[in-house]
C-alpha cells in the first residue's frame, strides 16, 4: 500500500519537527491540536484547533508530496470563524505527505506521515440482496484496494439492537432470517488495523435498506407481526396457571376429605339461635308436639320433679288420651272409672307394649307412638 516512498521523503523525516497533538488529543501549551483523514485516497483534509496563543491568527499551510517533491501552499483552507483552520488537499493514491504550519515566520508544526494511515474508506453503494429461505447474501462493489472489512447489519422491527456480520469481500451471508419479517440493512467498510494501523476511520454507514419476503420496501410497516416468543409466553403462562388451580381444587378436596366440615346447627335447628337463645326446651316445645306439663290442684295432687316428663299417645281412630307418669301421683276416681273393667290392675292392655326407660314404665299401643 505504501508504495512511492523516495529517498528525500527519508530526509525529510529526520527534520526535528515542532511539537503537535495528535488528532484529538490536547498538547501541551502552545501546541496544535490536529487531525488528518485521507477520504479513499481521493481527499486529504488536514485541520487544526489553534491554542489561545494562535487563537486570533491565520496560519499557513505548506507541504509537499513524495509523487513529484514540489512545495506548495495550500489553495483551499478550510475557514472557521474568519480563521484558517485546515486544509483540503487532493490525492489520487497512497504516498507521503509532509506539511509545516506556520504563524507567519514562526513555524509551528512540521510532520511527515502515509496517508493510508488516516484512510477514510467510502461507504457501500449499490447494494444487492439474495434470499434462499432462511439466509440472504448481500453483495455490492468491492473497493480497489485490500485489507478491507465489509460489515453487513441488519435487524428487524422486533430487535432492538442491531446484529452485524463482516467479510473480506463485500459478499456477506446471514442466515437464520425470516423473510416474512421486514428487515433492515446497512453496511460499511473498516480498515485492518494489521496493515493501516490505528487512526484509519470507518466508512459512513450506507443508505438504510428495507427487505421483506425478498423484495424492496420503501419502508417497513409500524404494524408488527406476532412474535413467536410472545405466543408461547402466553401459553405458558397459561398452562401454569391451570396447574395451579387445578392443584388448589385438589387441596381443598384433600382438606375436606381428611378434615370435615362441622355441620352449623342454625341449619339443623332454624329457630333454635334466631328466637330462643339456644335453649333447647324452649325450642322443642315451639317446634315439637309436645303436651304442656298442668299441675292439678290441691295438695293431695302435688307430685314430685318427676312429673315432667309427659307422653302423648295418639291413635289413628281417635283421639287418646294424655297419658302423665309419676313417682307419687296415685290415680283420681275419674280415672279409676274410665278404665276398663275387665282389666286387672297392674297389668298393661291388650295389644300393648311395655317400654322402660330410666325407671319408668310406659304403655304403648299397636297405633301409638311417644314423644319424649
Amino acid at each position: 500500500m505504501r508504495a512511492g516512498f523516495v529517498p528525500w521523503a527519508a530526509a525529510l523525516l529526520l527534520l526535528p519537527p515542532v511539537t503537535a497533538a495528535s488528532s484529538g488529543d490536547a498538547g501541551p501549551e502552545g501546541a496544535l491540536q490536529l487531525q488528518i483523514i485521507n477520504f479513499n485516497f481521493e481527499a486529504v483534509q488536514v485541520t487544526w484547533n489553534a491554542s489561545k496563543q494562535h487563537s486570533g491568527t491565520n496560519l499557513t499551510f505548506v507541504y509537499k508530496r513524495s509523487s513529484d517533491g514540489t512545495r506548495s501552499r495550500c489553495s483551499r483552507y478550510i475557514v472557521r470563524r474568519g480563521r484558517t483552520a485546515g486544509c483540503l488537499l487532493e490525492a489520487n493514491k497512497d504516498e507521503i505527505l509532509c506539511f509545516s504550519i506556520a504563524n507567519g515566520a514562526d513555524v509551528l508544526l512540521r510532520k511527515c506521515e502515509w496517508l493510508s494511515a488516516y484512510l477514510k474508506p467510502s461507504s457501500p453503494k449499490d447494494l444487492n440482496f439474495w434470499w434462499r429461505r432462511e439466509a440472504v447474501t448481500v453483495t455490492c462493489s468491492d473497493l480497489p484496494y485490500k485489507r478491507l472489512l465489509y460489515e453487513i447489519q441488519y435487524k428487524s422491527v422486533f430487535d432492538t439492537e442491531w446484529q452485524s456480520k463482516e467479510g473480506e469481500t463485500c459478499n456477506v451471508t446471514m442466515e437464520g432470517l425470516d423473510s416474512e419479517k421486514c428487515y433492515f440493512f446497512r453496511a460499511r467498510v473498516k480498515t485492518m488495523e494489521s496493515s493501516y494501523g490505528s487512526d484509519t476511520y470507518p466508512s459512513d454507514w450506507s443508505e438504510v435498506t428495507h427487505q421483506q419476503r425478498g423484495e424492496l420496501r420503501d419502508s417497513c410497516p409500524e404494524k408488527k407481526l406476532f412474535p413467536k416468543f410472545i405466543l408461547i409466553c402466553g401459553l405458558v403462562a397459561l398452562l401454569t396457571v391451570a396447574l395451579l388451580l387445578l392443584s388448589l381444587w385438589k387441596v381443598r378436596r384433600l382438606q375436606k376429605f381428611l378434615m370435615p366440615s362441622v355441620p352449623d346447627p342454625k341449619l339443623t335447628f332454624p329457630g333454635l339461635f334466631e328466637y330462643h337463645q339456644g335453649n333447647f326446651q324452649e325450642w322443642i316445645k315451639d317446634t315439637q308436639n309436645v303436651a304442656h306439663v298442668h299441675k292439678m290442684e290441691g295438695a293431695e295432687q302435688e307430685c314430685g320433679p318427676e312429673d315432667a316428663l309427659v307422653i302423648q299417645v295418639q291413635k289413628a281412630e281417635a283421639e287418646a288420651p294424655i297419658m302423665k307418669t309419676g313417682l307419687s301421683c296415685p290415680p283420681t276416681e275419674e280415672e279409676e272409672a274410665s278404665g276398663d273393667p275387665s282389666q286387672l290392675p297392674g297389668q298393661p292392655p291388650h295389644g300393648s307394649e311395655v317400654v322402660s326407660l330410666e325407671g319408668f314404665t310406659f304403655v304403648i299401643g299397636d297405633n301409638s307412638y311417644m314423644l319424649l
